[in-house]
């Protein structure tokens, strides 16, 4: 007959397994009622697969920072509002699948406030994808050669949260266009997606430059989006500064 310490392996509760291990070198199971272990081991053993599972989120998304809410700037010239990030940071707005469009000059902090949100829908067990726009958009591109389109699609779908990044600094061509389309359609009011871009947004229907794609594409954020403009000097030239 197998011992605990094996059967939990076995079992892969491996939270739980270490908790035990603990409990008996430390003889701590002594001062527990069979209640009091059992709570112990089954919260250790959450604990373990909640972080293994931001892990496996946190790698998979790919993000440009390592950043985090409790290190954003709200300074008064940055334009950014504590309040609105806080009700962003509980994730509503992916479970309601809305919308983010992020604006602001070069270095004012946009990715990073990007990642931020993204790093914290990790936290809270949602999927995240983190693209620079051009990149995706070869990427969907190469995939229609290749015959692996839908896949790609389906599994850009099936994201809880969609970051793109540097929006509109490269031309699309028509396929990119329609492709970005289909990317926005399949998310609209389904699945949450933020879009940073230092162009200002009335200027996002001469980026996609195809009025009747634009207005398609644009339609479905303009008037349900939570919108951040950051303002304030280039971050990257403060640090440099400082350095």
């Amino acid at each position: 007959m197998m011992n605990i310490e094996t059967q939990m392996s076995h079992l892969r509760l491996h939270g739980m397994r270490r908790a035990w291990t603990t409990m008996m070198e430390t003889r701590s199971h002594l001062e527990l009622s069979l209640q009091e272990g059992l709570e112990l081991l089954l919260q250790t053993e959450s604990e373990e697969r909640d972080h293994r599972r931001y892990d496996r989120l946190k790698k998979s998304a790919h993000f440009r920072y390592q950043a985090s809410i409790e290190k954003l700037d709200y300074s008064p010239a940055r334009g950014l509002d504590k309040s609105l990030v806080q009700r962003l940071a509980t994730g509503e707005y992916i479970t309601q699948g809305q919308s983010i469009l992020i604006t602001g000059a070069t270095g004012c902090g946009k990715s990073f406030l990007a990642s931020a949100l993204g790093f914290q829908a990790c936290h809270q067990g949602y999927s995240v994808a983190y693209f620079n726009t051009q990149k995706l958009l070869i990427r969907t591109k190469l995939s229609r050669v290749e015959g692996t389109s839908l896949k790609l699609l389906e599994k850009l779908s099936k994201t809880s949260l969609l970051i793109l990044d540097d929006f509109g600094l490269s031309s699309m061509d028509k396929s990119q266009q329609l492709d970005l389309m289909e990317i926005i359609e399949d998310r609209h009011a389904k699945a949450a997606t933020i879009i940073v871009s230092q162009i200002p947004i009335p200027n996002w229907f001469d980026i996609i430059d195809e009025a009747t794609i634009a207005d398609a594409i644009l339609d479905r954020f303009i008037h349900t989006s939570h919108r951040i403009d950051l303002k304030g000097d280039s971050l990257r030239k403060k640090s440099v500064n400082l350095s």
